[in-house]
C-alpha cells in the first residue's frame, strides 16, 4: 500500500510540475486550452479526481482559469503576478551589468509569468559566496562564471554544483571552439558561453600621430613594441616628472603571462610533475617586462598596485597604449578619445590570453526548466545582439559576433574584428596547469620582481624551488 501511494505521489507531482513548467516557459501560451481532463488522466495515469485537484492548484496560482463548458485555459498574466522567480547572480565589477539588465527586462516582457531578480555580489569572494549559498539551499538559480571562477570551482572541488546546461543551438560551430574550451572540464561543460575577449593592445590615435607613429601601425614583435613605446614617451625633464608613458600593463595574471605565451614559456612540465619556472623562455619574458619599466622607462613602475590602473591612465590620455580586453573598452565609449586596437606582438611565437564568461545553472535549483529558458534567451541572437549593440564585449554567438552591421563607431573600435585574427592563438590561463590558488600565489611571489628588488633569474629560480618543494615533491 505504501509503495502504491508513493507511485501516486510521484505521478501527481510530475504532472503538476510539468504543466506548470509548460505554462511558465511559454510552451503553452495564454488563451490556449489544455487537454481534456480524461485525456490527461489517461496520459499521466491519474484519476480524473486527481487531475481536477491539480488543476485547482494551478487556478489558485493564477496560471489557468476554468471556462464553463469548454475546459481549462491558460490565463493572461497579471502584471504583479509571477509564477516563477529566478535568482540570477552577477559579480559587481562586470562591465556588462547594465546590458544584462536590459536583457533581463526583455526576457521578462517575453515571459510574463517569470520574474528575474538580479543579485549583484561583491567580486571578491564571489565564487565562495555562491558555493556556500548553494550548500545552504539558498543559492541563486543561475549565475555568471568567468574563466577565473571556473578555476575557483575546480579548487573547491565542487564543479558538480553546476549542472552544465548548454542550449543545443549553441555549440563549437555556432560559437568558437576556443571559447567552449574555457568552460569545459574533462569533456563536460560547466556553463553556456555568453561572452569572451582576448587580451589585445588598445592605443591612443592622437598620441601616436603626435609622435610620428604611422596612421596604420603594426606591432609585429617585442622590438616594435619597445620602439613605439619609446617614441611616445617624452624625455624626462630635470624634475623627473613624466608627462606620459608609451606603454602600460598590469601585473594581473590576466596580463603579464601573455609575454610567457609569446616566448614559449611554461610554468609546469608537460608531464605535470614539476614546476619549470626557471626555464630560459620565462626568464627572458620577465626580463623584457621589467626592462620596460626600469631600463627603458617607457612603462610606469607602480602600475602593478592596481590591476585597472592601465585603463585609468589611458582614459586620462596619459599613456599611449595598454594591454587590455574588449571588456574594458566599454569604459572608453563615452570619452572623447580617438582610439583603436591592435593584436599583441609576437616574439618566438604568437600568443595571447583568452578570457570569457558563461551562464551556469545551480544543479540544486528546483526551477531548472525555467532557468534553462533564461539561458536559452541569453545565448539567443536577440540577447547577444543587445550585448554587442550596447557594448564592445564580444558575444559568444558567432553570427552576432561577426555581424558588421551592428558595429557603431561611438562604441566599437575600427578594427573590432581583430578578434577573429587573434582567436586561433589565444589560450586560456588554465593551460599553464595551475589552479586559481597557485596562480595567485605565483603572482604574489613575483612582487619582488615587479618592485625591482629581485632579478628575473633569481625570482624564477626561487619560485620554481618553492613550488617544487611544496606542491610537487610528493610526485617525484
Amino acid at each position: 500500500m505504501r509503495r502504491s501511494r508513493s507511485r501516486y505521489s510521484e505521478r501527481y507531482s510530475y504532472f503538476i510540475h510539468e504543466l506548470r513548467d509548460q505554462i511558465i516557459t511559454g510552451e503553452l501560451q495564454p488563451g490556449e486550452y489544455i487537454l481534456p481532463e480524461n485525456t490527461l488522466a489517461e496520459q499521466y495515469e491519474l484519476s480524473r479526481v486527481s487531475i481536477r485537484k491539480a488543476l485547482a492548484e494551478l487556478v489558485e496560482e493564477g496560471l489557468i482559469e476554468k471556462i464553463a463548458g469548454k475546459g481549462s485555459r491558460i490565463k493572461q498574466p497579471v502584471d504583479d503576478h509571477s509564477a516563477a522567480v529566478l535568482k540570477l547572480a552577477w559579480f559587481s565589477t562586470s562591465h556588462e551589468l547594465e546590458i544584462v539588465r536590459k536583457i533581463i527586462n526583455r526576457f521578462m516582457e517575453n515571459n510574463p509569468f517569470v520574474k528575474v531578480e538580479l543579485q549583484v555580489l561583491p567580486t571578491i569572494g564571489y565564487t565562495n559566496a555562491i558555493a556556500q549559498s548553494i550548500e545552504n539551499g539558498q543559492g541563486p538559480d543561475l549565475f555568471i562564471i568567468s574563466d577565473v571562477h571556473v578555476r575557483e570551482w575546480m579548487d573547491l572541488g565542487k564543479e558538480s554544483a553546476l549542472n552544465g546546461y548548454v542550449p543545443a543551438k549553441l555549440n563549437e560551430e555556432s560559437s568558437y571552439p576556443q571559447v567552449f574550451e574555457l568552460f569545459k572540464r574533462e569533456d563536460k561543460m560547466l556553463g553556456a558561453p555568453f561572452l569572451f575577449s582576448p587580451v589585445i593592445i588598445c592605443y591612443n590615435e592622437t598620441i601616436f600621430k603626435e609622435n610620428g607613429v604611422s596612421d596604420h601601425p603594426t606591432i609585429a614583435n617585442w622590438e616594435n613594441l619597445l620602439e613605439i613605446a619609446k617614441q611616445c614617451t617624452p624625455m624626462q625633464s630635470e624634475s623627473t616628472i613624466v608627462e606620459q608613458y608609451g606603454f602600460c600593463f598590469s601585473s594581473s595574471y590576466n596580463r603579464w603571462p601573455v609575454f610567457l605565451l609569446q616566448n614559449g614559456g611554461k610554468i609546469v612540465s608537460d608531464e605535470g610533475d614539476k614546476c619549470v619556472f626557471s626555464r630560459e623562455e620565462n626568464v627572458e619574458a620577465l626580463k623584457f617586462c621589467t626592462s620596460l619599466m626600469y631600463e627603458h622607462h617607457v612603462s610606469p613602475i607602480y602600475a602593478h598596485a592596481n590591476t585597472a590602473l592601465a585603463e585609468s591612465l589611458f582614459s586620462r590620455q596619459r599613456v599611449a597604449m595598454i594591454m587590455t580586453t574588449y571588456y574594458f573598452m566599454n569604459d572608453f565609449k563615452n570619452q572623447s578619445i580617438e582610439w583603436d586596437i591592435l593584436p599583441m606582438p609576437k616574439h618566438r611565437e604568437q600568443g595571447t590570453l583568452l578570457l570569457g564568461g558563461a551562464i551556469a545553472i545551480n544543479a540544486k535549483s528546483n526551477q531548472t526548466r525555467v532557468a534553462q529558458k533564461l539561458v536559452d534567451y541569453m545565448t539567443s541572437a536577440e540577447a547577444q545582439t543587445m550585448l554587442k549593440t550596447f557594448g564592445s564585449t564580444i558575444p559568444a554567438l558567432r553570427e552576432v559576433a561577426e555581424d558588421d552591421r551592428l558595429l557603431n563607431p561611438a562604441i566599437h573600435p575600427k578594427h573590432y574584428n581583430y578578434f577573429k585574427e587573434v582567436l586561433p592563438y589565444a589560450r586560456p590561463l588554465v593551460g599553464f596547469q595551475l589552479g586559481e590558488s597557485r596562480i595567485l600565489e605565483l603572482c604574489g611571489e613575483l612582487d619582488l620582481l615587479w618592485a625591482n628588488l629581485e632579478g628575473a633569474e633569481e625570482a624564477c629560480a626561487r619560485i620554481e624551488a618553492r613550488f617544487n618543494e611544496q606542491y610537487f615533491a610528493s610526485q617525484a
